[in-house]
């Protein structure tokens, strides 16, 4: 079999299109065996494409921005969706089915620092109507320091992809409130990039095959199916919180059965982008994105 090494930004149930196609075994229907690794802290998983350590790479469209608002063409590009919405949840101290986001004004709120993630939560406080401004932000790092920060008391409520509010619910140490996705609705949230010329190869080709049979799999199985599949890829992570995890993004609808970004999720992705300032201009979708190869 011929291997192929894939890398992640963040590794959650969120990326399960992506995490399945190793787990299910899709990849090794294609003659391909994958090597899989998270990019470090603070490095951008398109580095490893750029220095040939990574063929496929889990990123976002919004990465592709950044050398076009220097006035330079990037070196990768994104050439098909993983989530078409935001998946973080947002979870809280104690249960709250009256929950309206106007709580989080004056709140104390662990919070990812910075990147994508802050970036679509202040648009969805925006849509939600608050004033971020308002909201005591705590920033105490990446995915296990923000699990650990709000285990440890600090925060009212926490920002958090799953399986981890799923799992702070099972401890009893939280209580899921609301999900921001629905907040801001479609958008080009994560996708897969790769070199252009990967994409030429056959082996691209076949990658392309077993991901669109992945994603048919994420939508037709029972979520119990799916994580008993994906359990190893998450030892610390119970079998049933994470089959309650993969139910609630089947429920989302961010796992669409088509693989090809849209220009609309695209073009919402350059919106909240502009809101928070971060893109000058309306930079073009060929700028950034790639059809598929044909499988």
């Amino acid at each position: 079999m011929a291997r192929i090494n894939i890398q992640f930004t963040l590794f959650s149930a969120f990326y399960s299109p992506l995490i399945a196609t190793m787990a299910g075994g899709f990849l090794r229907e294609e003659g391909l065996e994958p090597e899989w690794s998270v990019a470090p802290a603070g490095v951008s998983a398109l580095a490893a494409l750029e220095d040939g350590s990574a063929d496929v790479v889990q990123s976002a469209l919004s990465q592709g921005f950044g050398p076009l608002e220097r006035g330079e063409t990037p070196a990768t590009t994104h050439f098909a969706q993983v989530n078409e919405m935001d998946g973080f949840f947002l979870t809280a101290r104690e249960p709250d089915p009256a929950f309206s986001w106007r709580k989080l004004e004056g709140a104390d709120v662990v919070l990812f620092g910075g990147g994508q993630p802050l970036a679509m939560f202040k648009y969805a406080c925006h849509r939600a109507g608050i004033d971020y401004s308002r909201i005591n932000a705590l920033h105490p790092g990446g995915a296990a320091a923000i699990d650990g920060a709000f285990r440890d008391g600090q925060g009212t409520y926490v920002q958090q992809q799953g399986p981890f509010p799923q799992q702070l619910e099972a401890d009893g140490v939280g209580h899921v409130v609301s999900q921001v996705g629905p907040v801001i609705g479609t958008c080009g949230f994560s996708s897969l990039a790769a070199m252009p010329t990967w994409l030429e190869t056959d082996m691209a080709a076949a990658f392309v095959r077993a991901y669109r049979e992945t994603r048919r799999y994420l939508d037709e199985a029972p979520a119990g199916e799916i994580a008993a599949v994906e359990k190893p890829y998450f030892p610390a992570i119970d079998e049933a919180v994470l089959a309650n995890c993969i139910r609630t993004y089947q429920q989302l609808g961010c796992w669409t059965p088509h693989v090809e970004i849209t220009r609309a999720a695209y073009e919402a992705t350059l919106d909240i982008f502009a809101y928070n300032g971060l893109v000058t201009k309306r930079h073009s979708y060929e700028s950034v994105c790639t059809p598929p190869p044909a499988g």
